[in-house]
C-alpha cells in the first residue's frame, strides 16, 4: 500500500451545536464557516453554508464523524465531499483524527477523484481543524 499526498485541509469551524443524550449518544454539529483545500492536484475553498460535521460520541468516548462539504476549486470546478471516521475523545477532544474522504464530481477535469480512496489525519485547535489528506494506492 502507498500513501500519495493530496494536500492539507483547513476548516474553520463554528461553536458547536450540542444535543446530548440522543438514541445514539451525545451530537455535536459543527458547522464549517470557512475551509480551505491545499494540494498540488487539487486545490479551492469550502463553497456555500451546507458544510458540517455531524459527530456522534458514544458512552466509551468513541465519537463518530460524519462530514460533507463541497468544494469549489481555484479553477471553479464542484467537488462533492464526503468523510467518515474516528476518534478518542474518552479524556476529552484533542487526540487526532482519522477518516476516509471520498470526492465526487462530474468535471471532466476531477473526474479522477471519483476513483479516489483517501486517508485523512487530522488535528483540531479550539475550532480550528486540520488534515492531511492522502491518497491510497
Amino acid at each position: 500500500m502507498e500513501l500519495v499526498p493530496l494536500g492539507v485541509m483547513t476548516a474553520q469551524l463554528r461553536k458547536p451545536l450540542r444535543l446530548p443524550k440522543t438514541p445514539v449518544g451525545d451530537r455535536f454539529i459543527y458547522e464549517v464557516e470557512s475551509g480551505t483545500f491545499s494540494g498540488d492536484r487539487i486545490s479551492g475553498v469550502v463553497h456555500g453554508s451546507s458544510s458540517a460535521d455531524w459527530l456522534t460520541i458514544g458512552p466509551d468516548g468513541t465519537a463518530t464523524l460524519d462530514v460533507r462539504s463541497v468544494l469549489r476549486t481555484h479553477d471553479d470546478a464542484l467537488v462533492y465531499l464526503h468523510y467518515s471516521g474516528r476518534v478518542d475523545v474518552s479524556n476529552g477532544f484533542g487526540a487526532p483524527l482519522y477518516a476516509a474522504p471520498l470526492f465526487e464530481t462530474g468535471d471532466d477535469r476531477y473526474r479522477w477523484l471519483n476513483r479516489v480512496q483517501a486517508v485523512a489525519k487530522g488535528v483540531l485547535d479550539g475550532l480550528v481543524l486540520t488534515y492531511e489528506v492522502c491518497e491510497v494506492r
